[in-house]
């Protein structure tokens, strides 16, 4: 028997799905999120309508199922704490300790999500040379692989988490002038702003298999994707909301820095919840 016929399509120099065609009739489809968050192939047997699907084995299944409950959790957890964050600088008693602290401890369950999405990937069953069923490797705490378009997005989300981590421990920081808080507190703001919105790129690049972001409104991969980059242009809004005039030390608009973090952390809530229903 000949090599089965394969062909690959994504982003780039990113592959994000794979198609074989076997000798013998069938055909057998990985899509990289399908695999790392639901464990299965689809395989379309000769004069089949629809594929059926194959599944990673037991151990791998629990795996996944475990990974993806704690991700959720913590985004669920991190996005409430910062809504609850916002809501106290809107409407509370507008003492800036107490929010602080509310966003840092938001910000830890945040850094949580990010690293166990980057545990998914890289423990995530890999598909056999040939179309074969999936393999569940050793399980590894750490692992660089750059073309991985899954690797690359959820790792952009982890450094995204750490750089928020420095703009809410800047926070703390009391007796700062205009220019301090402007380059150690905003500007660790924005740039994790801008790593969330490039991850949620390529993670639309991975679902679509294509560098434009698509529609695919039957899928709930889409939507968890999709509800996180609104979330992620929310918190891009309250971010350059919360600049501080040099020339009066006011934000530029605190109405609109609360609101876009509120509403921007309920998105990443919601997004978390969608999650744990994008299971095996």
């Amino acid at each position: 028997m000949g090599q089965p016929e394969q062909h690959a399509e994504g982003a780039g120099p990113f592959t994000t799905r794979l198609t074989w065609h076997r000798a013998e009739g069938e055909t057998v489809v990985w899509e990289s999120r399908l695999a790392r968050r639901r464990g299965v192939l689809s395989v379309r047997g000769p004069g089949d309508a629809a594929g059926r699907p194959s599944t990673a084995g037991p151990r791998a299944l629990r795996r996944l199922r475990r990974l993806n409950a704690i991700a959720s959790g913590a985004f669920v957890t991190g996005g409430a704490l910062f809504a609850a964050g916002a809501a106290i600088s809107q409407f509370g008693s507008g003492d800036p300790l107490l929010s602080a602290s509310v966003y840092f401890a938001g910000g830890l369950f945040f850094n949580t999500g990010g690293y166990v999405s980057l545990l998914q990937v890289l423990n995530a069953p890999r598909h056999a040379p040939g179309g074969g069923a999936l393999v569940t490797a050793g399980w590894r705490w750490w692992g660089y692989e750059p073309m991985r378009l899954d690797w690359l997005s959820t790792f952009v989300l982890f450094v995204g988490t750490l750089v928020f981590g420095v703009n809410l421990l800047d926070s703390f920081l009391r007796g700062l002038s205009i220019q301090q808080v402007n380059r150690l507190v905003w500007t660790p703001d924005m740039i994790g702003c801008v790593l969330f919105l490039v991850s949620g790129h390529l993670a639309f690049a991975e679902i679509c298999h294509r560098s434009l972001p698509c529609l695919r409104s039957r899928s709930l991969g889409w939507w968890v994707v999709a509800v996180n980059q609104l979330g992620s242009l929310l918190f891009m809004v309250s971010a350059l909301a919360a600049f501080t005039r040099p020339s009066t030390g006011s934000l530029l608009n605190t109405g609109i820095a609360n609101w876009g973090t509120l509403t921007g952390a309920v998105c990443f809530s919601v997004g978390g919840v969608l999650q744990l229903f994008e299971r095996p």
